[in-house]
């Protein structure tokens, strides 16, 4: 996309803020402060890889570095916001803890300010210690700890005026997985498999961060999708290899940056747990599976460009969050083996009345994306996100649970009204 036509673009939306009247210059129109920072995460070493329990080997390579990115916010009032996002399948309790407390002790960052998301790539490392590769996951363990730290910090050093803006467009190689599930648990087809009827959501949310007298220095883009477009990266006489790749949302953001030197590109995994990228594996004959991620990342990162090339709306402050947790409790099925509750985080996040962004932890299916921008639609834009700062299983919706199958675990009915009313409740407390 031309870069002076975007350009164009933002200053005509952004010399409007609410709270400042259309008398904002280009100069003065620098209502935030920025930081980006980025780090290679991939694995110094072959170790076993996550998400798919059947590997029978540990990796082989790297076809594709992984990324952990940091993009630090700051409002008009000094009020900061961190945004972490990671190419690993998940935001393990005891990572966000640490990031956590370094944040809070170096920059004296509030829990509610400081939001983790993973995109969900089954082609990461595994970093619990498993039986299997405890050495390597404990070597790793340190790795990832002290480059996220790194980045937080750097991100937060690098603060220098910006303005904020926001488009969306779409992308529909995401499908719902749930083929069957609706129908008696006695029937033989029941399955998971492309459900062209199933929910989604194909919407793709764009953040854009830009400093003055530069390009595009951010982009923070998301998707509701399973990052599963392949398990190998290919097959040697039935053999599967087995390379590190941040899959589509890899392959997006590499895709995004490849024609802007200086863009970090930010991939923010949706509620996808439903969801899967087809095709994929080896569905076509003929087709690697890592061609078909590269292609889907090549249509997400085209869904950004369109939206950046369509209505570019300004982004004001100021930043106001929220973040507690709710007891999600089990069904117990064997007195003698109780099954415990869970503390599960949910976040609210309002920039102005602009955008609001509700991060909720671990596998979280379509429906709650769908619902809440629902039931939150207004003036500002809503962005829903799972796999944050928690994980842990799946967060079965009522439909889901009622259904059964495999994103079904045991847990009481109340839990959509549970996660759903502490949005609620947390989203309402910020408009006050």
């Amino acid at each position: 996309m031309n870069t002076a036509r975007l350009l164009s673009l933002l200053t005509v939306g952004l010399l409007f803020c609410p709270s400042h009247g259309f008398a904002a210059t280009v100069e003065t129109n620098y209502l935030w402060k920025a930081g980006v920072a980025s780090a290679v995460i991939t694995p110094q070493t072959n170790m076993w890889m996550s998400g798919y329990a059947a590997r029978k080997s540990p990796s082989h390579g790297t076809a594709q570095d992984l990324f952990a990115k940091a993009l630090a916010l700051e409002d008009e009032k000094g009020t900061r916001l961190v945004i972490i996002t990671m190419d690993i399948i998940g935001v393990r309790p005891w990572l966000r803890q640490f990031v956590e407390k370094h944040a809070a002790e170096r920059h004296k960052l509030p829990p509610e300010c400081l939001v983790m998301n993973a995109s969900h790539t089954h082609c990461g490392p595994e970093y619990r210690e498993i039986k299997e590769g405890e050495k390597t996951a404990g070597h790793y363990t340190a790795f990832l700890r002290e480059r996220l730290v790194r980045i937080v910090d750097e991100a937060i050093s690098k603060l220098t005026p910006a303005r904020l803006s926001q488009a969306h467009a779409r992308c529909g190689f995401a499908m719902n997985r749930r083929l069957n599930y609706a129908l008696p648990k006695t029937d033989s087809n029941s399955k998971r498999a492309p459900n062209p009827d199933g929910p989604v959501d194909h919407n793709v949310p764009v953040l854009i961060v830009q400093s003055p007298g530069t390009n595009l220095c951010a982009v923070l883009f998301s998707y509701a999708c399973h990052n599963t477009t392949l398990s190998s990266t290919s097959m040697t006489n039935n053999v599967p290899r087995y390379e590190f790749n941040g899959d589509y949302a890899g392959f997006a953001q590499e895709t995004l940056q490849a024609g802007r030197p200086g863009l970090t590109a930010m991939f923010m995994q949706g509620c996808g747990a439903d969801q899967n990228p087809y095709p994929r594996h080896y569905m076509v004959p003929y087709v690697k599976p890592l061609e078909f991620a590269q292609q889907h990342g090549r249509t997400l990162a085209f869904a950004v460009e369109a939206a950046m090339a369509a209505h570019v709306r300004p982004v004001c402050g100021p930043i106001r969050s929220a973040l507690e947790f709710v007891t999600l409790e089990r069904e117990q099925k064997d007195p003698k083996k109780p099954t415990p509750s869970r503390q599960y985080p949910v976040q609210v996040i309002r920039l102005g009345d602009d955008l609001t962004l509700a991060t909720l932890g671990a596998e979280v299916v379509v429906d709650y994306s769908l619902r809440l921008k629902r039931e939150l639609a207004g003036k500002a834009v809503v962005w829903v996100a799972g796999y944050s700062n928690d994980y842990g299983g799946y967060i079965p919706s009522l439909r889901v649970l009622k259904e059964g199958g495999y994103e079904a675990p045991d847990y009481k009915p109340d839990i959509e009204e549970r996660i759903v009313g502490k949005v609620h409740e947390l989203y309402d407390r910020l408009n006050r």
